[in-house]
């Protein structure tokens, strides 16, 4: 969110400098796999700030704290309807207070759509994301935008592969590999790898899982390994598909929650 700089933000509310440097402890957390801590970090913030009177009560801090709790949340994989509806009051928040809250408005939206991924609702997870895009498009500083954009796609792909159109992901992930970072290309490849296994094309989605990559945050434990067994399983290699798929269940079990849709969909593989 960056420092305030602005006096109107300031006295609208918006978080105090040491709010923002607690959450950017949480972030640290999240960074290491410590989901739970995060939460429990950012959610503590919430409870202080609502109970302060005055302006140190901090409506901004009060709204960045439950976005990086919630956050939290979804990346450890703790799913379910009070998840959705606690990111839908986020939003409704932020576009009622879009002076303080102008910054993270789209991210939450965009963290809003994989929800409803998570939700199997892909269809309305693609709405909302299509929605994002075209609010970034009117954007003046578009290559400031370029990561929210990138991380706007893979999550459009994969609310395509959701709903059987593989082939429109496989064009989003293709195209937009020669202009990603580090931080991208991982799930770039994941979304390639998982659109080639959607159209059957199971020997090419094994050859570009089997090409390097940078290692994975925490909270993409196991979705390389997942989609590789998925891959393997088709093509009839079953005992190696077994064994992939046990290394992408180890994987999720150090960082995640045992009902993430990544874990509960690899347990359902093995079984």
């Amino acid at each position: 969110m960056g420092q305030v700089t602005s006096w109107v933000a300031w006295t609208g509310g918006a978080p105090a400098p040491w709010h923002l440097a607690a959450l950017d402890e949480a972030y640290a957390l999240m960074d290491r796999g410590r989901f739970e801590d995060a939460e429990a970090r950012a959610r503590a913030l919430v409870k202080a700030r609502q109970k302060a009177k005055g302006r140190d009560r901090r409506p901004g801090t009060i709204w960045y704290a439950a976005y990086v709790a919630a956050l939290a949340a979804r990346a450890h994989g703790r799913q379910g309807p009070p998840l959705l509806a606690e990111f839908e009051a986020l939003i409704a928040e932020a576009e009622r207070t879009y002076d303080i809250h102008s910054g993270l408005l789209l991210p939450a939206r965009l963290s809003h759509a994989w929800v409803l991924i998570d939700e199997e609702r892909p269809a309305d997870a693609e709405t909302e994301v299509r929605n994002v895009l075209r609010a970034l498009a009117r954007r003046a500083h578009k290559a400031a935008d370029q990561q929210l954009e990138l991380s706007a796609l893979i999550c459009l792909g994969h609310a395509l592969c959701a709903q059987g159109r593989s082939e429109e992901a496989e064009t989003i992930a293709r195209e937009n590999q020669a202009r990603a970072d580090d931080k991208a290309i991982r799930p770039l490849r994941i979304l390639l790898i998982r659109s080639l296994s959607g159209l059957g094309r199971h020997e090419e989605a094994l050859s570009q899982s089997l090409e390097s990559l940078p290692e994975p945050p925490p909270h993409d434990a196991g979705h390389l390994e997942l989609y590789r067994a998925t891959a393997l399983h088709a093509l009839g290699r079953s005992a190696e598909a077994q064994a992939e798929a046990r290394r992408a269940l180890a994987a999720c079990e150090r960082y995640l929650h045992p009902a993430h849709p990544r874990s509960v969909a690899i347990r359902a593989m093995l079984s």
